[in-house]
């Protein structure tokens, strides 16, 4: 009896180390997570991230934040588009890449102050409408001597935009460009306001247990993944990131794997990593476990953005 009684003890043993070195969490019901690149070695380490997804998870899930969210507008894609079948040569690309843009022509005079976005379905959303100039000042923030676009006029119009409730038919502002027969757009309303987050942030604790998201790039069209920009330094083997799925959001949690000792170079890296999800994203909120905010769209102060505070 005692030999079989150690042995089921070490069996036991051994699956508990199993399932926490894979970053499992126990209970059929419950969250689950999983790993996208290089494992963390320290189990408390790992412990520690897991527990804190947890705590973010738990402060959105049926929160009034969370409620929020889901009924305002959340870009997650390009809020400038260029004209249909792109640029006709590689200098154009680079001013639209830059924001060389010239003005050779009028914008329109301020109009209509409120403008609506449609989802396929629920109810639309009005929100205030921004000028032609100020649109037109967002896409041509350059101003060096390298290759332009020209813009030889405005007018009002729509795109479609996808967001965080899926495509949106959202107010535009169409550009017309010299030299091509369809627009370059560019959305005319700003992101709704962010909820107050139910979580704070992270306090500061070392990037080989977490470190915040640089932004998200896109979600799948079957949104089935989800690809995300994280940063590391050069003197490590670069970021993943993990998932901890819930019924109302996405928890990704970013750390930096392979960190050596001795001098480094201080500079910092980004690298796009995707993680793959058990179930579509749907309306679910994407989250970033160290802000305890959803994950925001495009480069920081890029031109598509998908918050405003």
């Amino acid at each position: 009896m005692r030999t079989k009684t150690t042995r089921t003890a070490r069996l036991l043993l051994a699956l508990a180390l199993l399932t926490v070195g894979s970053g499992a969490v126990a209970g059929c019901d419950g969250p689950k997570t999983r790993g996208h690149g290089a494992q963390g070695r320290d189990t408390g380490t790992e412990a520690r991230r897991q527990a804190r997804a947890r705590q973010v998870a738990a402060a959105w899930d049926g929160s009034g934040a969370a409620r929020t969210w889901r009924a305002g507008y959340h870009p997650m894609g390009e809020a400038v588009q260029p004209p249909a079948g792109g640029f006709h040569a590689g200098a154009d690309e680079r001013a639209f890449t830059t924001q060389n843009f010239v003005l050779r022509g009028t914008l329109p005079a301020a109009g209509r102050t409120e403008g609506e976005v449609r989802w396929r379905s629920g109810a639309p959303l009005v929100l205030p409408l921004t000028g032609a100039r100020e649109a037109y000042g967002s896409v041509a923030r350059g101003g060096n001597d390298g290759p332009h676009l020209t813009v030889t006029g405005a007018r009002p119009g729509v795109m479609t935009l996808a967001t965080s409730r899926g495509p949106a038919t959202v107010p535009a502002w169409l550009f017309t460009l010299e030299g091509y027969d369809t627009p370059l757009k560019r959305a005319a309303v700003a992101p709704s306001k962010l909820p107050q987050p139910p979580i704070g942030p992270q306090r500061q604790v070392s990037t080989s247990e977490l470190a915040p998201l640089a932004g998200l790039v896109e979600v799948a069209g079957d949104g089935r993944s989800a690809t995300v920009r994280a940063e590391h330094g050069a003197c490590d083997d670069g970021p993943a990131v993990h998932v901890l799925e819930t019924g109302g959001s996405v928890v990704l949690s970013a750390f930096v794997t392979g960190v050596r000792e001795g001098p480094c170079a201080g500079v910092m890296l980004r690298q796009e990593v995707t993680v793959r999800l058990a179930g579509r994203l749907g309306d679910r909120v994407l989250l970033d476990a160290f802000t305890g905010r959803p994950v925001p769209y495009g480069e920081p102060n890029g031109p598509s953005p998908s918050r405003r505070r």
